[in-house]
C-alpha cells in the first residue's frame, strides 16, 4: 500500500508542479483586484476539506482539490487543462487515493487526453446479491453492529458487506472527425480487484486484545460467503483478479459547455472489454467479456441559461463472454464526472436507492432534472453561482446475471444436511431464523421474485465556482411502489459535479 500511495502522491505533485511551472513561465502574478471581464486566466485552485456524508459510506473526511489552468483566458469557460487530487476516508471503512488529469490542448491536432490513477480500499463494501429483487433485502440485517441474537450464535451483523479493493489506472483519447460534431474515443485501463470477506472491528468481540469470536474471517455469516459456499460465486473469482480493458467508440456533441451545459446534445456509443490474459485460471473459469455502453444527454434552455431541463438515458450491458461478479458495478464513462462511478443504485445512477442494490449483466436507466441557477456573484476574485436541481431517476436490470445458478443453489440448499453445511452457513441460517420470521436462509440464495423498475427523486444544491468547480449536496428518497423498503429509504451525498 505504501508504494501505491507514493505513486499517487507523485502523480499529484507532478500535476501541481506542472501547473506552477506554467504560471511562472507566463510571468504573471494573480490579480488582486476584482475581475470585471468575466474571463478567468492562469492557474485556479479549488482546495477543499473532504467533509461530507454519504448514506452508503458514512462520514467523509480528508482533502481534495480541483486545479485548473485557463492560460490567457481565450478558451474560458473551458480550461486548458484540469487536475484533481483526493485523499480521504469514510467512517464505514473505505479509503480513497485518487488523481486525475484532463486536457483538450496538450496534444497537437485537437486530441483530448485524460488519465486517472486511483486506489480504493473498501473493507465494508456493500454486496446485496444479484438481480435486484431476485435477492432478498432485509433492513434488519443491513447493519454493522454488535447485537445479542436470541440464539446467541452470532455476536454481530455483517450480512451485506464484503471486502473489495480496487487499484485502477485509466487513459482515454478523443478526437473529432474533421469540423463536424462527431468524434472518436479510445482508451486503455488496468484494474486490479482484490475481494474477500469483510474485515470490520464491529463484527468481532474483543478478548485479550484479539478479535477471536470467529476463528477466521471466513466464518462471518455474510451473503458474499453464502453465495461463495453455494457456488453462485465461483471460487476462481472469489478473490478478485487483474484486468486489462480496452475501449473504443464514437461521440456526438453539440453542448455549449461540458460541465454546466444550457443547451445541446451529447451521444456516446462505445464498446469496452477485457480478454482474461492476466489471471491464472483454467479455461472454463476465464472471464473474458465485451460490453456495449450508450449514453444520451439532452439539455433544453427554458429561461436562457438560468433555468435548464436536462435528461440522461443510458444502457450498459454484456454482449459477449462473461464478466466476473466483482466488475458488475463499474459504470464506464469517457469523461469522469465522479471519482468512482458505480451502480446500479446510489449517487451516480439511481439516487436515493442503496449503493450496489442492483447487480446484473445489463442496466438501463434515466435521470431527469431541472437546473435553476438562482444567483450569481463575484467573491474573492472568483465567479460564483448557486443552483438548485430537483430530479427524478428510474431504471432497472435488463439482463440478469447467473440467475439460473441462483435458482439451482436454492434448490440444492434445502437438500443439504447439517453435516454438509459450513460454520458460516450455519451462522447465516441462525441469523435469518432470529431476524426474519417470513423467510428461510435458502430464500436469500433466490427469492423467486422478478426484478422491476426502481425509482428515486430528490433535490440538490450546487455551489459552482468559475463554471467548472461544482460542489454538490444532494438528498434523494427511494420510491418503490412494487416492494416498498426493498431498495433502501433515502440517500444523501456531498460530492463534486452534476452526475451528467
Amino acid at each position: 500500500m505504501k508504494k501505491i500511495f507514493l505513486i499517487l502522491a507523485f502523480l499529484a505533485s507532478t500535476c501541481v508542479a506542472f501547473a506552477s511551472g506554467m504560471d511562472a513561465e507566463a510571468g504573471k502574478k494573480p490579480k488582486k483586484q476584482k475581475d470585471t471581464t468575466g474571463v478567468k486566466t492562469g492557474l485556479n485552485f479549488g482546495p477543499l476539506p473532504a467533509i461530507g456524508y454519504s448514506t452508503d459510506l458514512g462520514w467523509h473526511y480528508g482533502v481534495l482539490s480541483d486545479i485548473y489552468w485557463y492560460g490567457d483566458g481565450s478558451k474560458y469557460p473551458e480550461y486548458v487543462w484540469k487536475a484533481n487530487v483526493e485523499v480521504s476516508r469514510y467512517s464505514k471503512g473505505n479509503t480513497v487515493f485518487h488523481t486525475f488529469f484532463d486536457s483538450k490542448y496538450i496534444i497537437p491536432g485537437g486530441i483530448r487526453f485524460s488519465a486517472a490513477a486511483s486506489y480504493f480500499l473498501n473493507d465494508t463494501y456493500n454486496f446485496y446479491g444479484f438481480n435486484g429483487n431476485a435477492s432478498l433485502y432485509n433492513k434488519e440485517i443491513d447493519k454493522i453492529v454488535k447485537v445479542n441474537l436470541p440464539t446467541g450464535e452470532v455476536p454481530g451483523l455483517g450480512t451485506y458487506i464484503m471486502k473489495r479493493d480496487i487499484l485502477r489506472v485509466m487513459t482515454c483519447f478523443q478526437g473529432q472527425f474533421g469540423e463536424s460534431n462527431w468524434g472518436w474515443a479510445a482508451g486503455l485501463s488496468y484494474t486490479w480487484f482484490r475481494c474477500g470477506d469483510a474485515k470490520n472491528r464491529g463484527l468481532m468481540d474483543e478478548t485479550g486484545g484479539k478479535k477471536n469470536r470467529f476463528n477466521v474471517w471466513e466464518e462471518i455469516p455474510s451473503l458474499y460467503r453464502f453465495y461463495l459456499d453455494n457456488g453462485i460465486i465461483p471460487a476462481a473469482e472469489a478473490a478478485g483478479g487483474h484486468h486489462l480493458e480496452l475501449k473504443a467508440g464514437v461521440v456526438y456533441d453539440t453542448r455549449d459547455h461540458e460541465n454546466m451545459p444550457s443547451k445541446g446534445t451529447n451521444l456516446e456509443v462505445y464498446f469496452f472489454g477485457s480478454p482474461d490474459i492476466l489471471n491464472k485460471r483454467a479455461k472454463a473459469d476465464r472471464t473474458s467479456y465485451l460490453k456495449l455502453a450508450i449514453h444520451f444527454k439532452q439539455f433544453f434552455p427554458l429561461v436562457s441559461d438560468k433555468l435548464v431541463f436536462g435528461v440522461h438515458a443510458a444502457y450498459q450491458g454484456t454482449i459477449a463472454g462473461k464478466a466476473p461478479f466483482y466488475s458488475l458495478q463499474s459504470i464506464q464513462s469517457l469523461n469522469m464526472k465522479q471519482i468512482n462511478t458505480e451502480g446500479l443504485g446510489s449517487t451516480c445512477t439511481l439516487r436515493g436507492t442503496t449503493s450496489n442494490r442492483f447487480m446484473g449483466d445489463g442496466y438501463a436507466w434515466a435521470n431527469m432534472e431541472l437546473r435553476w441557477k438562482f444567483v450569481t456573484f463575484d467573491w474573492i476574485n472568483q465567479h460564483w453561482a448557486l443552483a438548485l436541481n430537483p430530479f427524478f431517476d428510474f431504471g432497472g436490470i435488463v439482463q440478469p446475471y447467473r440467475l439460473e445458478a441462483m435458482k439451482e443453489a436454492r434448490h440444492n440448499w434445502y437438500a443439504k444436511t447439517d453435516a454438509d453445511k459450513t460454520y458460516a452457513e450455519k451462522a447465516f441460517e441462525a441469523q435469518i431464523a432470529a431476524l426474519d420470521p417470513n423467510h428461510k436462509a435458502g430464500d436469500y440464495l433466490y427469492s423467486g421474485v422478478k426484478d422491476n423498475v426502481h425509482f428515486g427523486a430528490g433535490m440538490g444544491l450546487h455551489v459552482i465556482m468559475n463554471t467548472n468547480f461544482n460542489i454538490s449536496f444532494e438528498f434523494a428518497k427511494c420510491i418503490n411502489p412494487f416492494m416498498p423498503g426493498n431498495d433502501g429509504v433515502w440517500g444523501m451525498n456531498v460530492g463534486l459535479n452534476y452526475i451528467f
